[in-house]
């Protein structure tokens, strides 16, 4: 079954469009590469619940005026998928701008906080020692090392109260109780919303219909299995939402095909993790080795990082799958090498 874009065109900045019942569609520029992010307003009684705030930038901004100043109620919440900047960025100035609270889970607010304060495992002198370990070459180590925050460039400034909700909460918009589903693997305690009597999912950076999301490996958390942990998300998510169900991704268009969807990202990472461990056949790699591999093509200082992040996480995948395993050479770099004869799966 191939996925079905009931709405093919996607509202122009500052502009909406009602994509089921009370849900609203409208779409934010971002300055990079991806350069767009969609952004959801629900009606919620006499008011407005805002779902994620796009990049702190002058034009999203003054698209946001446009948008506030046709609401016919204020808005009496905003909710956040999780703590990216192009999804938090403007929580901040939104909240000043409307009066309305903040609602998101605790692994994504507290992530936040220690990102933006180069805290506990996070921040650009950690991340440089990951990736030398990783076998990032000097010049690249450099750039990264001078480049500061960029976190806290791209989120001015951080809400320092919140509501937290948590898996299984069911808040109730516009008279419908839409559910929170937690996914991980891309982010801490990334929130998406269903709500099975509109029959829509707010899957926010979790499920997209033509690319992957990044999947990285963070240095707080060295041997984290990221991607396992990803894909066993999609596969509750394929479990816990029906086929007829639209959903209402962060990037790209809305969809409905949910388990077509999750099948071909199990696809796409396996394709991906068959070629890594083909790649460390011959001789031992890092991870990055092995970015070539996983992305083939020129990737520029800001890609470098994500690319990073995630070749580490495939990489610990198939260490821990008992299908590469790893060592550290003298020069302090950690490397993978194919097993010759795998572990029998129990």
């Amino acid at each position: 079954m191939s996925l079905h874009y009931p709405h093919p065109h996607p509202p122009d900045a500052g502009e909406l469009i009602e994509v089921a019942p009370g849900v609203f569609w409208l779409r934010m520029p971002l300055p990079f590469q991806l350069d767009h992010i969609n952004l959801w307003l629900l009606r919620d009684g006499p008011g407005w619940t805002l779902v994620d705030t796009g990049f702190p930038d002058d034009g999203v901004r003054a698209a946001w005026e446009r948008i506030l100043e046709r609401l016919d109620g204020p808005v009496t919440r905003l909710i956040v998928t999780h703590f990216h900047p192009d999804h938090l960025g403007l929580a901040t100035w939104l909240m000043e701008r409307t009066g309305a609270p903040l609602a998101m889970t605790c692994g994504e607010f507290l992530t936040a906080h220690a990102v933006w304060n180069e805290v506990g495992g996070h921040g650009a002198r950690f991340m440089v020692e990951q990736f030398r370990q990783h076998g990032l070459d000097a010049d690249h180590l450099a750039r990264f090392a001078t480049r500061g925050s960029g976190y806290r460039k791209a989120v001015p400034a951080l809400p320092e109260y919140y509501h937290r909700l948590k898996a299984g909460d069911a808040p109730v918009i516009g008279g419908h109780r839409w559910r929170v589903l937690i996914g991980h693997g891309h982010a801490p305690e990334h929130m998406a919303l269903y709500c099975p009597e509109l029959g829509v999912l707010i899957s926010g950076d979790m499920l997209l219909p033509r690319i992957s999301t990044n999947i990285s490996v963070f240095a707080a958390t060295p041997e984290a299995d990221a991607l396992r942990w990803y894909l066993e998300s999609l596969d509750d998510m394929a479990r816990e939402i029906p086929e007829t169900t639209l959903v209402l991704p962060s990037h790209g268009l809305p969809f409905v095909g949910v388990k077509p969807r999750v099948d071909a990202l199990h696809a796409h990472h396996e394709d991906r993790l068959h070629a890594l461990e083909n790649s460390c056949e011959r001789a031992p790699q890092s991870a990055a080795e092995l970015l070539d591999v996983l992305f083939n093509r020129a990737l520029d200082t800001h890609q470098t990082m994500f690319a990073m992040g995630e070749a580490i996480a495939h990489l610990n995948y198939l260490e821990q799958a008992g299908r590469l395993s790893r060592s550290t050479g003298t020069d302090g770099v950690i490397r993978y090498s194919r097993l010759r004869h795998p572990p029998a799966a129990h």
